[in-house]
């Protein structure tokens, strides 16, 4: 342990004195997590009684590693995001390279390289006819943007004839078991749940619909029918509905929802947050799809989980109802660091990486073996609607309550570290979502942690 008496002849210490120098000793001879259990709150944490966090010290390819030297596969990407893997070095190289010309720029007014190269590689590559590109910070403002471009997209309509008439379209439609983010307008179209109830009055109302499903369909196009030209848009999560459950639903059926949403004039909304850039299997969900979006909105997977980032991107036609010389029309929205070089460096470099043919195979080793896993659980009682689509994998373990609050989530996670992995169930909803670079090895090791732990449920029953 480092004395206090070396510590005190170090030139940096000898700046500081008294209280700020006892602070600086104190954190240099205290574990990180002793020194995060006083000063950080954690997301997602009930902090009374939860178990101190694991102390990361850096990461490569699927594993991460921790303060002991203990390695942990990370099964879910860290929530979705690292898609290739961690530290990866070509990307750190180009944000290094970044980093010595430009790090940030106020983007009103300026523009650079890396923010119109990105919008130019991606445009092509998206499941619609996207021309504009806009930039936030994560899935959640995303979603803001997409929203809030969709309501004043009405509301910029002429205030005489037809475009009067456009204006009366106030009503946002989602979809029941949906999440879209924790800032209030992603929360206010997500599902009323666990992680919306504290701010439940101060919510907007949409109205929300099932997801399409052979024996409701017919009903949603006749809803659509009759009350379509009241809303503005409706936003859905393509395929795959990821917080509320990893819930999969069908893409024909949701094909025909979106054809009757477009006959109507309701704007649609592809919140592709989760499911883009290789997650469902291509590269973007809405590649399922014949009926294509007005509005798409990215982010996690976009940077390769190196930086905060995220994409609203509109056709055209959005565009142009904000041309006006009343600057009333404007969209006036923006973020300190929006379309911040390093983190579109960033994206690019990401995106060079996922088009190449290795990490073409990878989705595709990662989809196979899925689907070969799935049938290898379905025997088991204690697994209920074993799924997959793409790289995602997801089952309910079937003991209590569905939902997020199950006491079996935190549990297996804890189960899952002592065996040198990491997975985060959604409550009982248990999920694998793999980075497209995790080893054969590394697969079996998952695997077989799950079926250890099935067979052992199956004979001891758990209880919520």
């Amino acid at each position: 342990m480092t004395s206090k008496l070396a510590l005190s002849l170090h030139p940096s210490y000898r700046l500081f004195s008294g209280v700020t120098a006892n602070r600086i000793f104190t954190a240099m001879t205290t574990s990180l997590r002793q020194r995060d259990s006083r000063v950080i709150w954690h997301p997602y944490t009930q902090h009374k009684g939860f178990l101190p966090p694991i102390p990361v010290v850096r990461g490569k390819d699927s594993l991460l590693f921790d303060d002991q030297g203990n390695a942990y596969i990370d099964a879910i990407s860290s929530w979705w995001v690292n898609i290739h893997g961690h530290s990866h070095p070509y990307i750190a190289e180009k944000l290094y390279q970044q980093a010595l010309r430009l790090e940030h720029v106020i983007f009103t007014g300026f523009t650079h390289e890396p923010a119109v190269e990105l919008a130019e590689r991606l445009l092509p590559l998206l499941p619609g006819h996207f021309s504009r590109v806009f930039y936030s910070d994560n899935g959640s403002t995303a979603v803001e943007v997409a929203i809030k471009m969709a309501i004043q997209y009405w509301g910029n309509q002429p205030d005489a004839g037809v475009g009067r008439q456009q204006k009366e379209r106030k009503k946002v439609l989602a979809f029941r078991h949906s999440y879209h983010g924790d800032t209030f307008g992603a929360m206010s179209v997500s599902e009323r749940s666990v992680f919306t109830d504290a701010f439940r009055e101060y919510l907007f109302e949409p109205v929300f619909i099932e997801t399409p499903t052979p024996e409701n369909l017919g009903d949603l196009l006749s809803f659509l029918r009759s009350r379509g030209t009241e809303f503005a848009c409706i936003i859905y999560e393509p395929l795959l509905q990821a917080a509320g459950g990893m819930r999969m639903y069908d893409a024909a059926l949701l094909d025909q929802l979106l054809g009757e949403a477009a006959q109507q004039g309701i704007l649609c909304i592809a919140d592709e947050v989760l499911t883009g850039f290789g997650r469902t299997g291509k590269l973007f969900a809405g590649e399922y799809l014949r009926h294509t979006a007005d509005i798409i909105c990215l982010s996690k997977g976009l940077t390769g989980g190196t930086m905060a980032l995220g994409v609203t991107a509109t056709t055209e036609r959005i565009f142009e109802a904000f041309l006006s010389d009343d600057r009333r029309k404007t969209l006036f929205h923006g973020h300190s660091f929006t379309a911040n070089p390093l983190a579109c460096t960033a994206a690019l470099a990401s995106l060079d990486l996922l088009l190449q043919e290795d990490c073409r195979r990878g989705i595709g080793y990662i989809a196979g073996r899925h689907r070969a896993f799935l049938q290898a659980i379905r025997s088991y009682p204690i697994v209920r609607n074993a799924r997959a689509l793409g790289t995602v994998l997801a089952f309910e373990i079937n003991t209590g309550n569905d939902g997020y609050i199950n006491a079996i989530g935190p549990a297996l996670t804890q189960q899952a570290l002592d065996a040198g992995i990491y997975l985060r169930p959604l409550g009982n909803t248990v999920y694998i979502m793999p980075p497209y670079c995790i080893t054969e090895k590394e697969m079996d090791q998952v695997y077989d942690f799950l079926v250890h732990c099935l067979v052992r449920y199956s004979e001891q029953p758990v209880t919520s």
